[in-house]
C-alpha cells in the first residue's frame, strides 16, 4: 500500500480541492501520511497569486526530497497551469499536471514509478471546462465548498482566468446534496467558495441559475447550522443577497468584498467592474441592514501608476469606510497579464510600507468591530483547544472568541456573552447558559 502526502499552497479553493483529490487516492487503496512521514508520493497543489508562491513551490519541493528522495513529486494547481515547463525544470519533480488534468491524477499517473524525465501533462486552460465538485474535510467544525470555479472578468492583474479557465459552476441540487452531506457528517459551517463566487450559475458557457437562487436553496438545509460566504465581488453583491443574508438564519452576518483600491483612476487600470462609490454604497448598505455585521476587504497596494496621492486616497477611503479587517497584497508583477507591461513601477520598498501601513489600519478597525460588539450576545462556534486551557471559536460575525476549554462545547454552537478584549486582541466571553444550541432563533 503506497503513502502519499499533499502540501497546500495558496487559498481556500486549493485546499478544498485538495481534500477531494486526496480521497480520491484513499479511494484507490492508498494511504494519506503526514508531509513528514517519508511518503512514497507527494502531491504540492501550487497558487500562482504572488510571485512569492513561486518560490515557495521550489522550497517545498526541495524538502520534499531530503524528507523522501525516492520519493514520486507531482505538481498540481495554478501555477503547474501557468507555467508547466518551468516546474518540469525545478530539480526533483516527476510530473506537471494542468488544470484539466489534476482531477484524473490517479489514474493518469498510476503505479506512480518515477519517470527518466519529469512528465507534463498540462492542456490549454480552454480544456479545464468541466466543474469538478471539491470540499474539504479535514477541519471538522468548518467546511470549504466549491461552488464555482474559473472567472470571466479580465482585471488586468489576474492571472486566474489564464489559470483557470472560464466561470463555471455546480448544479444547485449537486451543492444543496453535497452541503446535506457534509452537515450530516457533523460538520457545523460550511464556507462556500469559488474563484468569483458570486458569479454562480454558469454550465457550459451559458447562465442557467444566480447566486441568490443557490443561497435560498441552502438555507433550507437543516443539518448543517451555517453557512458563510467566502469572498463576493461588489458588483455582484446584489440588494437581493444582501435582504436575504439579513433575513437569514443559516446565513451568518459576514461578507468578504474585495475593493483593490480606493483611487477610481486605479480600478480603472485594474480594469474592475465598479467605481469606489459602488463599493461605499454596498457597505453603506450592509451596515444598514446588518449593523453587527463583519466586512472583510481585500486590497492591492503599489499597482503601476499608484502614485502616493492614489495611495492615500485610497487610506482614507478606507479609514472612512464602517469595514472590519483588511487583506492586504503588495502589487505583484505577473507574467502575461497587461498590469506587468504597465508603467511608472512603484518600487518594491514603497509597495512594502504602504502595505504596512494598511496592516496597521486594518488592525485597528478590528480593534473597533471587536470593542463595538463588547456587550452583546452572540453565538459562538467553538473549535479549537488553544495553549493552555483555553479554546477559540468563531461567532457568526467572524469575531475570534476565547473561553476556557470545555470539551463538550467543541464543535458546538454556544450561546455567550461578549465580555472585553483580551491582551492577545481575541473576545473573551462568558455563556449565557448551559445548555447545548444548536439553533438560536
Amino acid at each position: 500500500m503506497k503513502t502519499v502526502a499533499f502540501y497546500t499552497l495558496g487559498c481556500k479553493l486549493n485546499f478544498s480541492e485538495t481534500s477531494t483529490i486526496s480521497r480520491k487516492f484513499e479511494e484507490k487503496g492508498y494511504r494519506k501520511v503526514d508531509f513528514t512521514a517519508t511518503p512514497d508520493i507527494f502531491i504540492i497543489n501550487t497558487c500562482s497569486v504572488t510571485e512569492n508562491a513561486d518560490r515557495k513551490c521550489r522550497k517545498v519541493v526541495r524538502e520534499a526530497r531530503k524528507i523522501s528522495p525516492n520519493a514520486f513529486i507531482a505538481i498540481i494547481g495554478c501555477y503547474a497551469q501557468l507555467k508547466p515547463a518551468e516546474i518540469a525544470g525545478i530539480p526533483g519533480v516527476d510530473a506537471v499536471l494542468g488544470a484539466a488534468e489534476k482531477f484524473r491524477l490517479v489514474e493518469l499517473l498510476d503505479g506512480f514509478e518515477r519517470p527518466a524525465a519529469p512528465r507534463v501533462l498540462a492542456s490549454p486552460v480552454e480544456r479545464a471546462n468541466t466543474f469538478n465538485a471539491s470540499w474539504s474535510l479535514h477541519d471538522r467544525t468548518r467546511t470549504f465548498l466549491k461552488v464555482q470555479d474559473g472567472c470571466d472578468y479580465s482585471c488586468s492583474f489576474c492571472t486566474i482566468p489564464l489559470a483557470r479557465g472560464k466561470s463555471r459552476s455546480e448544479t444547485i441540487e449537486n451543492v444543496v446534496s453535497a452541503a446535506r452531506t457534509i452537515g450530516e457528517s457533523g460538520v457545523r459551517e460550511i464556507v462556500l467558495t469559488g474563484v468569483n463566487t458570486g458569479d454562480f450559475g454558469i454550465r457550459n458557457g451559458h447562465r442557467e441559475d444566480r447566486f441568490i437562487d443557490l443561497v435560498r436553496a441552502l438555507d433550507q438545509v437543516t443539518s448543517v447550522s451555517r453557512f458563510r460566504i467566502s469572498s463576493i465581488e461588489p458588483n455582484l453583491l446584489t440588494d437581493e443577497v444582501l435582504d436575504f443574508v439579513a433575513g437569514s438564519e443559516r446565513f451568518v452576518p459576514h461578507f468578504h468584498v474585495p475593493l483593490q483600491s480606493g483611487s477610481n483612476k486605479i480600478l480603472r487600470r485594474m480594469r474592475r467592474r465598479y467605481l469606489r462609490e459602488l463599493y461605499a454604497d454596498r457597505v453603506h448598505r450592509i451596515k444598514q441592514q446588518i449593523p453587527h455585521c463583519c466586512i472583510g476587504v481585500d486590497v492591492i497596494v503599489g499597482f503601476p501608476g499608484e502614485t502616493e496621492a492614489d495611495f492615500l486616497d485610497t487610506y482614507h477611503f478606507i479609514n472612512d469606510l464602517d469595514v472590519s479587517y483588511l487583506h492586504v497584497f503588495p502589487y505583484s508583477e505577473r507574467a502575461n497579464t497587461p498590469a506587468a507591461e504597465m508603467t511608472p513601477v512603484v518600487p518594491k520598498a514603497e509597495r512594502a510600507r504602504r502595505s504596512e501601513m494598511l496592516h496597521i489600519l486594518s488592525d485597528k478597525k478590528r480593534r473597533k468591530f471587536y470593542e463595538d460588539n463588547v456587550g452583546r450576545e452572540a453565538d459562538a462556534l467553538f473549535e479549537t483547544r488553544d495553549e493552555g486551557n483555553e479554546m477559540t471559536g468563531f461567532t457568526e460575525n467572524y469575531i475570534k472568541v476565547t473561553a476556557r476549554f470545555d470539551p463538550l462545547a467543541i464543535n458546538d454552537i454556544r450561546r455567550v456573552k461578549l465580555t472585553g478584549i483580551s491582551a492577545n486582541g481575541f473576545m473573551e466571553v462568558s455563556e449565557v447558559n448551559e445548555e447545548i444550541l444548536t439553533h438560536h432563533h
